[in-house]
């Protein structure tokens, strides 16, 4: 995998990735677009996402829509690295089955999730979740 980051003034930079596609960053706090940190957090939410999805979808379950709602905290001085991150899945479908849903969230964080893995070593990473049935 690959992928470059250009400068394009003042702090706003164009993250490129080998499959072509583009992101704007902000490395003025997320003024104009995402902050690179930023984009690691929704980079952890989008990794295990894909990971809860696939596992539901292996379980036959009927979802509709999965939401994953992420916050985290940080250190108060440089380097800002996060210390806690907590993704909290939102299900919704019909008749939903909770064991599959609470053991896909916990293989994402323990043993698939690679963003999540990589930033596991160093901070506290936590899953949660919730069902809304749609009948």
């Amino acid at each position: 995998m690959q992928a470059s980051v250009k400068w394009c003034g003042n702090k706003t930079f164009l993250g490129l990735s080998n499959t072509g596609h583009n992101i704007v960053m902000d490395g003025n706090g997320g003024a104009h677009a995402p902050s690179p940190m930023e984009m690691v957090l929704m980079g952890a939410g989008g990794c295990s996402s894909v990971d809860v999805v696939a596992a539901l979808e292996e379980g036959n379950q009927k979802i509709v829509s999965c939401e994953a709602q992420l916050s985290a905290e940080r250190r108060e001085q440089a380097p800002r690295l996060f210390t806690r991150i907590n993704i909290h899945f939102v299900v919704k479908g019909d008749q939903i089955d909770e064991s599959l849903v609470a053991q896909a969230v916990k293989d994402s964080l323990e043993k698939y999730c690679s963003v999540c893995l990589m930033l596991g070593a160093g901070v506290e990473m936590t899953h949660s979740y919730e069902i809304q049935q749609t009948n």
